[in-house]
């Protein structure tokens, strides 16, 4: 359980499931929901015991990663890679056979971007990484709606884009309280190479498009009143913490004066709330 980092795949699968509802235009096959969570879950999992794989040298010297299986010996590196690529394999095909080849592909895609594009080639390599590598976490999107439609459609570029927008401003200030971590290991995260005020003008630009590109949906006809209500009033608390978290930066405040993670916490509020609307909408319509 421990390898696949479950408390990430729960945010994942918050953005799977009600997508899938937006597709349907109501309830979907129960079963089929079933089998792409559970797909979901094996991929993403696979995923990021491969990323433990990888990442066990820095892993071991990180203070909020030193407690992970390959870290602490529980796991042996062998075990882990095998468990990874089987977890894919399975994946892919359960995906294949018993919902559709497109998200089957799919999943495989946003697993091979996670593992080879974000951990393997942009982590420790650039300061965008998680801008690029956040992709990875966005393919779910088109994963829910896929499964339900095997197509794909404005509706979930659109929330791939939200998604697209919504990692930075939700992972930045995460990272700007672990900093230090990062910076003992050698990866450039933003807050790593620049400072507090320029990685929260970041954090803002970020979150206004998040914010424009989260109302889209309802002038292409796809959502209605409730959605753009919840959108507007969620996106809304969101600039406001993000202008917050700017002008601590901006005052040169410091450690938990600069309260960073206020945001971060809401960030995983607002998408939480975004998506539940998106499945809601549809009944109110």
């Amino acid at each position: 359980m421990a390898l696949t980092k479950p408390r990430i795949i729960e945010l994942l699968l918050i953005t799977t499931v009600p997508v899938m509802f937006l597709a349907q235009q109501g309830v979907p096959s129960l079963r089929l929901v079933l089998l792409t969570c559970v797909g979901g879950y094996l991929s993403a999992g696979g995923a990021n015991a491969l990323n433990m794989y990888i990442d066990r040298d820095i892993d071991a010297l990180m203070d909020r990663t030193s407690q992970r299986p390959l870290v602490t010996g529980i796991v042996s590196p062998r075990e882990c890679l095998a468990f990874g690529i089987t977890l894919a394999v399975v994946s892919t095909l359960l995906f294949g056979f018993t919902v559709n080849w497109l998200s089957a592909w799919l999943s495989l895609g946003a697993l091979l971007f996670y593992v080879v594009v974000y951990t393997m080639i942009l982590k420790r390599r650039t300061s965008q990484n998680i801008v690029w590598g956040g992709i990875a976490g966005c393919l779910p999107v088109l994963i829910g709606w896929s499964s339900v439609t095997n197509s794909l459609s404005w509706a979930p570029v659109v929330l791939f884009l939200v998604m697209f927008f919504w990692t930075p401003p939700h992972y930045w200030p995460l990272s700007m309280k672990v900093k230090e971590d990062y910076a003992r290991v050698g990866v450039p995260m933003l807050p790593v190479i620049a400072s507090n005020k320029v990685v929260a003008r970041q954090i803002v630009i970020y979150s206004w498009v998040m914010v424009v590109v989260s109302l889209l949906l309802t002038p292409l006809g796809y959502t209605g009143w409730f959605y753009t209500t919840v959108a507007l009033a969620a996106g809304g608390w969101w600039l406001w913490e993000a202008h917050a978290l700017q002008n601590r930066a901006k005052a040169e405040k410091s450690g938990v004066k600069l309260k960073e993670m206020r945001l971060f916490h809401w960030s995983i509020t607002y998408v939480s709330l975004l998506f539940v609307a998106v499945a809601v909408d549809p009944f109110l319509r």
